[in-house]
């Protein structure tokens, strides 16, 4: 990485903190959806399907009308609870992760994503005046389209992604490349490249939650790899998802697919013994 391994962390003590993560599989990944996710290997809760089994959910799109979810809380009760809200919008969905009541938005969607963005804010209680961070895990147009505008209605946030990624992110202001070692607001920023040279993932250690970007995609209920249709290199895609298999987290939220919601490692362990 470009930089020297620093943490951002801020000040706790504001008030709640919030991840939003977006996507939109209409163009995922420069026209990536969940119709193109059959990756060598899916892991599912008690799946007995050999490695190269195609699930279901990688073949048939969802079509259901965008919708938010309630907030689910992720960590035990206490001035450190984790809350994540989810935003359907059929194909891809955003998430907001809140504590301490501020804002860290991971991936903006295509152009014209701010107004589902802040819809799913105002659901915490949160708006643009909260939003402190935006955290860009790639450089696909699906997870960096609304950046310029996120920026100019959250002035005060600064951006961040993967230093290989940079170049071909637009933004109206410098981006902060991080990568393993550092965190924004507490969350540790893991380094996953292989669907990008510069993908990132943001794990949240306390509140046993990973944001996996498109270095993973929910698979009917289960987890499946990176894409292989979007993926530059699938090898190293495949080495990133043994890195994440080494950590211990219940939730896995995802640009593509569903949500995993307990025993989110194990899958992960399962797919990485896979591949």
């Amino acid at each position: 990485m470009s930089m020297s391994r620093r943490a951002f962390v801020m000040d706790l003590g504001k008030g709640t903190l919030a991840v939003a993560v977006f996507g939109l599989a209409a163009v995922a990944c420069a026209g990536e959806d969940d119709s193109g996710a059959a990756t060598t290997s899916i892991a599912a809760a008690g799946s007995t399907e050999p490695p190269g089994t195609t699930s279901p959910a990688t073949t048939s799109p969802q079509t259901s009308s965008p919708q938010t979810t309630a907030a689910t809380t992720t960590s035990p009760p206490g001035d450190d609870t984790l809350t994540w809200e989810r935003v359907d919008l059929g194909f891809v969905s955003a998430y907001i992760l809140a504590r301490h009541g501020e804002a860290t938005i991971v991936d903006t969607g295509v152009e014209g994503s701010e107004g589902a963005i802040v819809g799913s804010l105002a659901t915490l209680g949160l708006g643009w005046e909260d939003v402190s961070h935006v955290i860009v895990t790639h450089l696909h147009n699906d997870h960096q389209g609304s950046l310029p505008a996120v920026l100019d209605l959250a002035p005060d946030a600064i951006p961040y992604a993967g230093a290989a990624d940079i170049a071909g992110i637009d933004s109206p202001r410098a981006i902060t490349p991080v990568g393993d070692g550092d965190t924004v607001f507490g969350l540790e920023i893991i380094e996953t490249p292989g669907h990008t040279p510069g993908h990132i993932s943001v794990f949240d250690r306390a509140g046993g939650l990973l944001v996996a970007g498109d270095a993973m995609n929910g698979a009917d209920g289960g987890i499946a790899g990176a894409n292989p249709q979007f993926t530059g290199d699938m090898a190293l895609a495949n080495e990133s998802i043994g890195k994440m298999a080494a950590l211990t987290f219940e939730t896995a939220l995802f640009g593509h697919g569903e949500p995993v919601v307990g025993g989110a490692s194990s899958l992960v362990r399962e797919l990485a013994a896979g591949l």
